[in-house]
């Protein structure tokens, strides 16, 4: 299983391929302009893995707007949006979401404890070269299976245990950061409002690992797991916003 959720957490990254490549704007589509008797649009593209069940993503009315549902029933997987944002003008990633309740046996210190009720990643097309040499190879080595593996993510988390503000290594693959912005049951049910400086997160996040200034950020991504712990959970995401530094 740890191989499996290792496989999928960089299937997610390897779905962005260097997208600083392949778009001309920073523009992520909207669930609030969607219809919910339509399919999702392909902006936000599904990341699946062989052998592991994805969560069922849908567009539902709530609070009087199209928001993005996610359900993960012993699941795991991500939708995944292409940016292409240049870090020098601090630009804060804007958010609101939901959840039912948290994952009861999730523990982001333990491999067979990685699942969240509600995660949200960005990529970032950091140079290769900046990694450690262990990292560095794993990496090169997923790179044969997965093309061009951004080199490093931040991942947000609606975690059950640990103190918000906890930033830790994804305890499969060690170019993710994870960093707990939600912890416990108080607040499910409940939309909340989020607001990140990419850049001061990056640099908090990976500043063991590079002295560099924060790279281009090239992709984020929705998404829940519970394909570790066995459960069911179902999270709501508002419009995702990419703006400018207050």
């Amino acid at each position: 299983m740890t191989q499996r959720r290792g496989a999928a957490v960089l299937s997610i990254v390897a779905g962005v391929a260097f997208a600083a490549h392949a778009v001309d704007t920073a523009g992520i589509t909207a669930f609030s302009a969607m219809d919910p008797a339509q399919p999702i649009p392909p902006s936000w593209y599904e990341i699946k893995l062989t052998r592991l069940k994805p969560p069922e993503f849908t567009l539902v009315r709530d609070d009087g707007a199209t928001v993005l549902r996610s359900n993960a029933d012993s699941a795991g997987g991500s939708l995944v949006h292409r940016v292409d944002v240049d870090p020098k003008g601090k630009p804060r990633l804007a958010w609101r979401w939901k959840i039912d309740h948290v994952v009861e046996g999730g523990d982001l210190t333990r491999p067979e404890g990685d699942d969240y009720a509600a995660r949200v990643y960005v990529m970032f097309d950091l140079p290769l070269s900046e990694l450690p040499l262990g990292l560095r190879t794993k990496v090169r080595l997923a790179r044969l299976l997965h093309s061009d593996v951004p080199s490093a993510a931040i991942c947000y988390v609606w975690d059950n245990r640990q103190p918000v503000g906890t930033i830790r290594p994804n305890t499969h693959v060690g170019n993710v950061r994870m960093i707990v912005l939600r912890s416990g049951p108080e607040g499910a049910g409940k939309w909340a409002a989020e607001s990140r400086d990419l850049d001061a997160d990056f640099r908090a996040a990976f500043a063991g690992v590079t002295t560099q200034p924060t790279p281009r950020i090239v992709g984020v991504a929705v998404g829940n797991d519970t394909d570790q712990t066995h459960g069911s959970v179902t999270a709501w995401f508002g419009d995702l916003r990419i703006e400018a530094a207050r």
